[in-house]
């Protein structure tokens, strides 16, 4: 254990901590609805990542093994940053693994996915209440008109359970089609607008799309610059000034096992 003298574990205090998982029961009860809750100052600046600290410190026991990613990476600075916040303020371990995290924390952008249309909050809150989701229908289909397909790479709405239209960013929308039915709790916290939203285990996440240009992800036309994988979310590197790039997996713990698989 670290030495805590100075910090309540975990950084916040019990009784916001106790704010809020009431809001997260909320959320998980109402899947896709934006909770709103009393957000506090972290020691970093909105947008990178404040909204996710707090709930991993609301949620985060003793004997939890942490993960922190952003954009899929463990070895960036916001979450080697926040990784190390953690040990030192729980104490916990901490991991780069996947399969040996109890705990995964992630970051992401505006939570509102009506907010390109509306820049009220009331008026949001509105439409979301009477379902008035077809500004989202006419969104995907300028992009249609546009470009010949739907264009949007990430932020790319999604249902839940039937209802709540959300928007899962920064989730690329490759990795869209693995939210349905998963099996982990997934919570989504964003500080500078003071709003959590949740995903429970096992419930239905569907991509918005048409009867004639149904969802798709995006494809490759090359692999993997360092695992080879054919099957991962794909970043974009440009190696020089003269334009040479390569794509390498932006999952970072996934790349390293494949390397180790092909390497044995």
């Amino acid at each position: 254990m670290a030495n805590l003298s100075g910090y309540n574990f975990a950084y916040l205090d019990e009784q916001t901590k106790r704010m809020i998982r009431r809001a997260i029961l909320k959320a998980v009860a109402i899947p896709g609805y934006q909770v709103p809750f009393g957000g506090r100052e972290m020691p970093m600046p909105y947008g990178w990542g404040t909204g996710g600290i707090q709930l991993t410190a609301s949620v985060i026991g003793e004997s939890d093994v942490l993960k922190v990613i952003d954009q899929g990476a463990d070895d960036t600075t916001n979450a080697v940053s926040i990784r190390n916040f953690f040990k030192r303020v729980t104490g916990v371990n901490t991991t780069e693994r996947t399969d040996d995290a109890t705990v995964i924390q992630t970051r992401h952008r505006i939570p509102e996915p009506l907010r390109f249309i509306e820049p009220r909050e009331t008026e949001t809150r509105t439409m979301h209440a009477l379902e008035e989701y077809g500004v989202m229908q006419v969104k995907l289909y300028e992009d249609i008109a546009r470009f010949g397909h739907i264009a949007t790479t990430y932020a790319y709405p999604v249902k839940v359970n039937g209802r709540y239209v959300m928007d899962p960013s920064p989730i690329p929308k490759f990795d869209n089609p693995k939210m349905d039915m998963m099996p982990a709790l997934q919570l989504f916290g964003a500080g500078r607008e003071k709003r959590i939203y949740a995903v429970p285990p096992f419930t239905r996440v569907e991509s918005l799309d048409f009867d004639d240009h149904p969802f798709t992800v995006q494809q490759w036309d090359e692999p993997c610059a360092i695992c080879g994988s054919t099957h991962s979310y794909l970043d974009e590197v440009v190696l020089d000034d003269a334009g040479n790039r390569m794509f390498v997996c932006s999952d970072t713990d996934y790349c390293r096992q494949q390397s180790e698989a092909k390497s044995q």
